[in-house]
């Protein structure tokens, strides 16, 4: 394997849980299946910083972090995105937005990881050829909404290979939304990833899935081009400070560690994230979302390099709308993330007229 995509893997590995993924350090990384599920798989959750159920508009990749985010606007509307992170590891992702008379209103995104091929070899060091790894979850997401509430859910398969062994689980997503009926405010809840694996690797034990429970609320000042998210993840863990090994304290006279202390304001601050929208115009805005977590965890004692900051534009250009974001995980690198977005409403009623 290549440096470079050992280096790749490691900090996917660490953006994955936000922290190293040995069990024995790790408060919320490492001992779960199909980690790839807590990636924000879009340019905008991406650019809000990596986590959000609050932000309702006509982004139908929204769905993916907050299944009751689902709403008319979406409605039509087709996605792709693709998520370029270190060395030759890639994400995928596409959702579709469609409401029908008999189903109701209803996405569908399928989310593809890919972390390349890797050399394999033998207990003596002879190669046996090369293998690929790779992840994927495809889902369908049900929304309904009576008066200023919206309930939803989504029902995902998820699958993890390595070299043509694979673990299969099904995952469910549930949310909650409020909308306020006169002013742009929102407020939302969203349990994500509850699950079961329903076959581990072969020669492993099952493992749980990365549960995380969230609450948020946006909102857009009047007169103000501007727009406000906080969100908070991992309600149902109060403790998700992780302490590497290179910072713990020394043995006492009983030959047990003295662990540095963790103050109540570190263990609250990791779990909120801040994200903000300049609405400069209906075709060009602007974010930027800090994750504090990412940035404790991903930073180095020296410098962060930019851990935990996001940046995203969005461009919208006759049908077609096009995000970017560049998200800092760590000093020694950023991914780019790509979504391009059109409605196909009009191409299906275009073809139909004629």
């Amino acid at each position: 394997m290549k440096q470079g995509h050992r280096i790749g893997i490691l900090l996917l590995g660490l953006a994955l849980a936000g922290l190293p993924g040995s069990s024995a350090w790790a408060q919320i990384g490492g001992q779960h299946a199909f980690e790839f599920l807590s990636l924000p798989a879009s340019a905008k959750l991406a650019g809000l910083g990596g986590v959000n159920v609050s932000a309702r508009d006509a982004d139908g990749t929204m769905l993916l972090g907050n299944p009751a985010l689902l709403n008319e606007e979406m409605d039509g509307r087709a996605s792709l995105t693709y998520i370029d992170y270190l060395a030759d590891i890639r994400q995928s992702t596409a959702t579709y937005v469609f409401n029908s008379s008999r189903l109701g209103r209803m996405g569908v995104g399928l989310t593809y990881l890919n972390y390349g091929r890797f050399e394999q070899f033998d207990a003596a060091g002879n190669s046996l050829g090369e293998f690929s790894v790779n992840e994927y979850a495809l889902g369908i997401t049900k929304a309904v909404t009576t008066g200023n509430f919206t309930l939803g859910g989504t029902a995902k398969l998820a699958v993890s290979g390595i070299a043509g062994n694979h673990s299969v689980g099904t995952v469910l997503d549930a949310g909650g939304l409020f909308k306020h009926p006169t002013t742009d405010f929102t407020v939302a809840l969203a349990v994500k990833n509850l699950g079961y694996q329903l076959r581990p690797y072969a020669g492993s034990e099952r493992e749980p899935l990365p549960l995380d429970v969230q609450v948020g609320a946006t909102i857009k000042p009047e007169h103000m081009p501007m727009r406000f998210s906080l969100t908070a993840h991992h309600l149902q863990q109060f403790d998700i400070v992780y302490l590497d090994s290179a910072q713990r304290g020394k043995l006492d006279e009983n030959n047990e560690e003295i662990k540095p202390k963790k103050s109540v304001g570190d263990k609250i601050a990791r779990h909120f994230v801040v994200g903000g929208e300049l609405l400069l115009s209906k075709n060009f805005q602007v974010r930027v979302g800090y994750n504090h977590l990412r940035r404790r965890e991903l930073r180095l004692d020296t410098r962060s390099g930019g851990a935990g900051l996001s940046f995203g534009v969005t461009f919208r250009l006759s049908q077609f709308q096009l995000d970017y974001t560049r998200a800092y995980y760590h000093v020694s690198g950023a991914s780019n993330y790509f979504t391009l977005a059109r409605s196909l409403d009009s191409i299906f009623k275009k073809n139909s007229g004629s």
